[in-house]
């Protein structure tokens, strides 16, 4: 029988502990083989007082629940119908094995002589927990509320089991059937060879730029955001009305929660099942944070990529990818198409952050401090637990999970933790891109989270401001050429070895009310106002000052659409001078600006009727499928001042 670290941790207990805890997980074994059908014995409630002063407290107990197939709900440990039978008879049969073992008064066969004779030693903090198993401590003697640590301890344990389904090796390829994987392959190979040749220094890795393109093809071509769905017999909207039952086979697939999306016109219910199983999600490709997050961790999985699931305890996940080339692990939000831009929550949402943890195969890391410059604030709001606890109980997890790893590969993660720990030491200022509010989700959704603080004010976006400025290569060839795709949401600096430079704000001088759109229904992209303002700006600058140049011509090409009564005004400010041009899609010639060493380009979205005024002015509306056009392109010709 393979080795189970769940119950080999369990057997680490005292010989009374053990058969206490041993008796009560056989119990809940059996109730379920013997009785299949019924619901009652797939449920336990987290507050039951047997639950919490009898296995909470005992140290590879809960684990064992979990290794037996047990998933967990807002209040209770659940036994999906989707969980295997044979996984819990077999976690079931090796402690009553070692029961059995033991009420004969034989040597107990999970411990060593030494294991049984002698504590196992104490762990500094910080370190990975993967040279000796370590206890986890009693919930009961912790000065903190027990219920309050009871919660958080099953969440730890929730996650990180949870995590397995990604390493299962049937998922991960029905996951990259569902992946052009070798599409993005390519692409991600052809855009590393285009970065080494811009930069011979380049620190980049293909996993890098393999993680940028897996970003956007789920963003934009795989998932979908739901804010509620649309009636399933008028196909008109609905709002989301509390909740619905779940049925045997919402539960199989994790989700105890279904929403009703109730329609006005036709009084129809139509059901949302939040689904927690990323399996179910390959099929169903929709849903908010939580599924996004989970679908994506098993596809970066399924390509290879190292990856480990991210939660936030104020209501987000998100998932990070390691960066063998860089060294580090690298944020990746899948609902915002975002990559390294840990501080995008703290300061461009407004979010009051408390515990941050990362959950791989092999390790849990409190990552907190990555998604902070605010650590002095973060810890006055860490109440839920003490440190302590939660630095013990996160090196008794990772102890119990790794004790069968090799040295190699433990060394392997406590060289990263250590990296880790030095990186959080001090905290990071802000960059442009992470200066911006939420954009997934409807406006009322993100009002309610208090998550559309960003860049919208002056202030902000003169932090936040780009200015377009000569390189030496531009400067030799005289040209400054660039290239924006709606559709691949990336600006291509053609005059500087074709420069890739991902998301449309990150060349961006000011910006005020505006945001990236993406229909998936209808396939398109485009920037818009944001929803309940009415008027929208966004600029360019471009500046040749600092190298000594002015300007010989400008050429201009903007495409904008309109609908009703919207209305979008372009102006090219160069000084006093303000030349107001068309957004009709085709390239425009300024003569009359020669000699100037600075300018601006400006768009102006306002107008627009009823509700949906917001989508009546647009700029840079592009199919998915044109990957090959330009949006917007600006050719600066360039002379010595």
């Amino acid at each position: 029988m393979a080795e189970s670290p769940a119950v080999t941790t369990l057997c680490e207990n005292s010989n009374e502990e053990f058969l206490d805890a041993s008796k009560l997980l056989i119990t809940y074994a059996d109730n379920i083989l013997r009785n299949p059908n019924e619901e009652k014995y797939r449920s336990i409630r987290i507050g039951n007082p047997t639950f919490s002063t009898k296995l909470l407290p005992i140290k590879g107990a809960v684990e064992c629940l979990f290794e037996m197939g047990f998933e967990e709900a807002e209040t209770h440990l659940v036994f999906p119908k989707s969980a295997s039978v044979d996984q819990l008879k077999l976690i079931r049969e090796s402690i009553a094995a070692e029961r059995e073992q033991r009420l004969r008064g034989g040597q107990p066969v999970h411990l060593s002589a030494q294991a049984a004779t002698t504590s196992p030693p104490a762990q500094t903090p910080g370190s990975s927990a993967g040279a000796s198993s370590q206890p986890i401590p009693s919930l009961a003697a912790q000065p903190s509320s027990l219920e309050s640590s009871m919660s958080f301890f099953v969440t730890l344990q929730s996650n990180f089991q949870h995590v397995m389904l990604y390493e299962n090796v049937e998922l991960q390829q029905k996951a990259r059937s569902c992946i052009p994987h070798q599409q993005i392959s390519s692409t991600a190979e052809h855009r590393l060879k285009e970065a080494k040749e811009a930069d011979p220094d380049c620190k980049l890795g293909m996993e890098d730029i393999l993680v940028l393109e897996l970003l956007s093809w789920f963003k934009n071509n795989f998932f979908s955001w739901v804010d509620s769905l649309p009636c399933s017999r008028c196909g008109g909207p609905t709002q989301n009305s509390g909740m619905l039952s779940a049925t045997p086979d919402d539960i199989r697939w994790g989700a105890q929660r279904v929403e009703n999306h109730h329609c006005e016109s036709c009084r129809l219910s139509t059901r949302f099942p939040r689904y927690n199983n990323p399996e179910k999600l390959l099929e169903t490709r929709r849903g908010r944070c939580g599924e996004w997050a989970n679908c994506f961790t098993l596809c970066c999985r399924a390509m290879g990529l190292e990856a480990r699931y991210v939660w936030d305890s104020t209501d987000h996940v998100w998932t990070e990818i390691y960066s063998p080339s860089q060294r580090r692990w690298l944020h990746c939000d899948p609902c915002e198409n975002a990559c390294d831009k840990p501080l995008l929550y703290e300061v461009g949402w407004g979010k009051k952050l408390a515990y941050i943890l990362a959950f791989s195969k092999d390790q849990v890391v409190d990552v907190t401090w990555r998604y902070s410059c605010k650590h002095p604030e973060v810890l006055t709001r860490r109440t839920r637990v003490q440190e302590a606890w939660l630095l013990h109980t996160i090196n008794g997890l990772n102890a119990s999970r790794q004790q069968f790893l090799g040295p190699d590969r433990k060394k392997v993660l406590t060289e990263r933790l250590l990296v880790e720990l030095v990186e959080f030491i001090s905290p990071k200022k802000p960059k442009s891109g992470e200066l911006g509010g939420r954009n997934s989700g409807s406006l009322a959704w993100r009002l309610a989270r208090g998550e559309t603080r960003g860049p919208d004010t002056a202030t902000s976006a003169q932090a936040a401001g780009f200015v377009f400025t000569p390189t030496e290569k531009e400067q030799s060839s005289r040209l400054l050429h660039v290239r924006y795709s709606a559709s691949k949401d990336q600006y291509c600096r053609l005059s500087n070895n074709s420069e890739l430079i991902q998301s449309w704000d990150q060349c961006v001088w000011r910006k005020e009310s505006v945001f990236r759109k993406l229909e998936n229904d209808w396939q398109m992209a485009y920037i818009a106002r944001t929803e309940g303002s009415s008027e929208g700006k966004i600029s360019w600058k471009f500046d040749s000052t600092p190298v000594g140049m002015k300007i010989k011509s400008i050429s201009v090409m903007a495409s904008s659409q309109t609908f009703h009564s919207g209305k979008v005004c372009w102006h090219l400010k160069a000084g006093l001078v303000t030349t107001e041009f068309t957004g009709d899609g085709k390239m425009q010639s300024f003569q009359s600006l020669s000699g100037s060493s600075e300018f601006v380009i400006v768009a102006e979205l306002s107008g627009g009727d009823g509700d949906a005024s917001w989508q009546h002015a647009q700029i840079f509306r592009q199919s998915l499928k044109e990957m090959e056009e330009a949006s917007f392109e600006i050719l600066v010709h360039l002379e010595d001042a």
